[in-house]
């Protein structure tokens, strides 16, 4: 068995893909204690990024180094979507980006294409089955953290660091907005996404810093309870997803949610709910993973994507 206390190698569930090249730092949180029933996410909230008729959104200009960008906001909101989140599948950002406006996502998309802020790939991802999706350049990426449009401490991304995996992680957006519906629903507000890149960068580089002590079990509880998480089996499981959000009293918050599909092991799968992540797949996998859970007496639910 691997000493690696956090379960992210490719021998728990997937591969991880490459760390994140921004640095930042993790802020510390009390885990959040929220119950939700078992069952289907509600429906999305699909006008609360409406935007007013194009012919009234004018362009503004970024300047960044010598050249000056010209973006509307529909647009800046978009890059910030990508930023996000690394990728994207288009016709998802089209729903909770542009609510549903594919014809105005489509103009938008032609602009920052000309100007170099944003790549437009299409994927084969199985059989003759293709994904187009959407990343950000790197002038994309400098651009959108230099308008500030972002929280200083929200990680933006940029590019494909594992085309195989860009499926898998294009979903988590559509997972992120299965879950900030709940959130507003009840009066709260979304602050931030942390994807398990930055997760595990930073925990990473911590456990270094203890030295002789990082295989300590006791100084790895401390770790796992410093940025929100827990200990399993002697390992640190990290969500595909945490959304930091405030609650309508005030206090902050966050969900750690988990993208499971038919591939994952059976242990590495055991884990995650343990550690209490919220867990969804897609319906055709859903029985399989049931299954595993019910073998391994845990009663963690299964939401569908």
């Amino acid at each position: 068995m691997s000493r690696d206390p956090f379960s992210y190698d490719s021998q728990d569930t997937r591969d991880t893909p490459s760390e994140p090249r921004q640095q930042g730092q993790l802020p510390q949180h009390r885990p959040d204690a929220r119950v939700v029933e078992v069952g289907d996410a509600p429906g999305d909230l699909s006008d609360r990024n409406a935007w007013p008729p194009e012919r009234e959104d004018s362009p503004r200009a970024y300047t960044l180094r010598d050249r000056t960008f010209l973006l509307h906001d529909s647009e800046l909101h978009a890059l910030g979507e990508l930023g996000k989140f690394r990728v994207v599948a288009a016709p998802d950002l089209a729903r909770h980006a542009y609510a549903g406006d594919r014809s105005r996502m489509e103009r938008d998309l032609r602009r920052l294409l000309r100007q170099s802020l944003v790549s437009d790939r299409t994927l084969e991802i199985s059989g003759k089955k293709t994904l187009r999706v959407l990343t950000l350049t790197k002038s994309g990426r400098r651009l959108l953290k230099s308008t500030g449009y972002l929280p200083e401490d929200q990680v933006i991304y940029h590019g494909l660091v594992k085309p195989r995996e860009a499926k898998h992680d294009a979903d988590l957006y559509r997972l992120y907005y299965k879950e900030t519906a709940r959130i507003e629903r009840d009066g709260g507000k979304p602050l931030r996404v942390v994807l398990d890149f930055e997760l595990k960068r930073v925990l990473y580089r911590e456990r270094l810093g203890l030295g002789p002590e990082k295989n300590n079990p006791e100084e790895l509880e401390r770790l796992a309870e410093k940025h929100g998480l827990s200990v399993v089996d002697g390992k640190i499981p990290l969500p595909d997803v945490r959304i930091e959000y405030q609650t309508t009293e005030g206090e902050l918050r966050h969900l750690h949610l988990e993208l499971a599909t038919r591939h994952y092991r059976p242990e590495g799968l055991a884990r995650k709910a343990k550690a209490g992540f919220l867990l969804y797949s897609f319906r055709e996998d859903a029985s399989r993973l049931r299954r595993i859970l019910d073998q391994r007496e845990l009663t963690a639910g299964i939401l569908a994507l």
